[in-house]
């Protein structure tokens, strides 16, 4: 029996990469689950901390691959990392994907320009010495570091791929600064996701055991840890608290989110 069955859920946030699919094939059964989660009153938001593409090609991908969904309801790292800039008025060197850029547009440094922040996603082009010293010179200047998300790692149809985090750290320690971080596992990046809703009557789902499910819970929220994805044996043993639930995929994850809903 789950012990959580008992707390109210107005809420439901997903993860997408590694939790609703993996590069252009969805988790089996991911489509249906969703449809069946649909038919409830929940909110449902898709947040994710993917920096390699815009809101656009994030949507494209979803209903291509059979999901039924909104653009609103995706609430991407990206689009908190682009309020953070506006509202500091801030002059960015965006080290990004050229699919994430569309999100930027308009707010990217211009080269004859001194850049007062450094903002870093997962831009594999972008990790080379030139450009990653080139970050570092403006970051010795007091430009600030600012990290869409530092995950440690991914996971492609090939196998699981470096994140991030490790350039975001290498220039911490190079540059002797902190960065600050604005996805998951930020607590206010959920807390803003979820909008009115109190944490406590909310559900994350995610594939990442740090970043989707220690991050949710210590804003306040449930966490169910799908075993796609990123996944790897034991990591539910590797944070302090264990998740709310550990499930083979989303589609048991729906499944306990509905019976929970009928015990209401």
């Amino acid at each position: 029996m789950n012990r959580y069955l008992n707390r109210m859920i107005r809420a439901v946030l997903i993860d997408l990469s590694g939790t609703l699919h993996i590069d252009n094939n969805a988790i089996p059964g991911a489509v249906e689950a969703l449809n069946k989660l649909r038919q409830t009153d929940v909110s449902i938001k898709f947040v994710t901390n993917t920096t390699k593409e815009s809101k656009n090609f994030l949507y494209n991908r979803l209903t291509s691959l059979g999901f039924t969904i909104d653009k609103s309801e995706i609430f991407s790292s990206l689009s908190a990392a682009r309020s953070l800039i506006v509202d500091r008025q801030l002059k960015p060197l965006l080290l990004l994907s050229p699919e994430a850029l569309e999100d930027f547009e308009g707010l990217s440094c211009e080269e004859c320009d001194k850049p007062n922040a450094v903002v870093i996603g997962l831009a594999p082009n972008e990790f080379h010495y030139n450009k990653l010293n080139e970050a570092f010179r403006h970051l010795l200047d007091g430009a600030q570091l600012i990290a869409i998300h530092a995950g440690k790692y991914y996971k492609r149809n090939d196998g699981l791929a470096l994140g991030p985090g490790c350039f975001v750290k290498g220039l911490e320690y190079s540059s002797q600064c902190k960065a600050e971080v604005v996805g998951k596992p930020n607590e206010e990046f959920f807390k803003n996701a979820l909008g009115n809703v109190p944490p406590a009557e909310a559900v994350m789902i995610g594939d990442d055991v740090t970043d989707d499910i220690q991050g949710a819970m210590n804003a306040g929220l449930m966490g169910y840890l799908v075993q796609t994805g990123k996944y790897q044996q034991g990591d539910e043993e590797k944070i302090g608290k264990p998740p709310t639930a550990v499930v083979p995929s989303f589609v048991e994850a729906v499944d306990r989110i509905l019976e929970g809903i009928k015990q209401q």
